[in-house]
């Protein structure tokens, strides 16, 4: 649980970076290569949290609308500090 957590908040950065930093460049400066290497940089870590959130629910036993929440989540901007949160402590509980 611990690398999908990593796998999380970095995912969940890359979507930030996108969408703060990539955008604003391609569509006000007019450098529209800042969203290509962005917008690939965070389509191959949503896949890797996607497949990684469904082999964590499957080790954790989730039932299947906590893995979807958690992965809607990881569509929503800020959605991985709730998934993050919800790890931390499900990972201090079992510690």
């Amino acid at each position: 649980m611990k690398v999908f957590r990593l796998i999380s908040l970095i995912e969940g950065i890359s979507l930030l970076v996108l969408l703060f930093i990539a955008m604003p460049l391609k569509y006000q400066f007019g450098i529209s290569e800042a969203v290509w290497y962005a917008g690939i940089t965070h389509g191959m870590l949503f896949l890797t949290y996607m497949v990684m959130s469904l082999v964590t629910s499957h080790q954790q036993q989730w039932p299947v609308i906590k893995w979807l929440l958690i992965f809607l989540a990881g569509i929503v901007p800020l959605g991985f500090v709730a998934v993050d949160k919800k790890l931390k402590k499900e990972l201090a509980s079992a510690a």
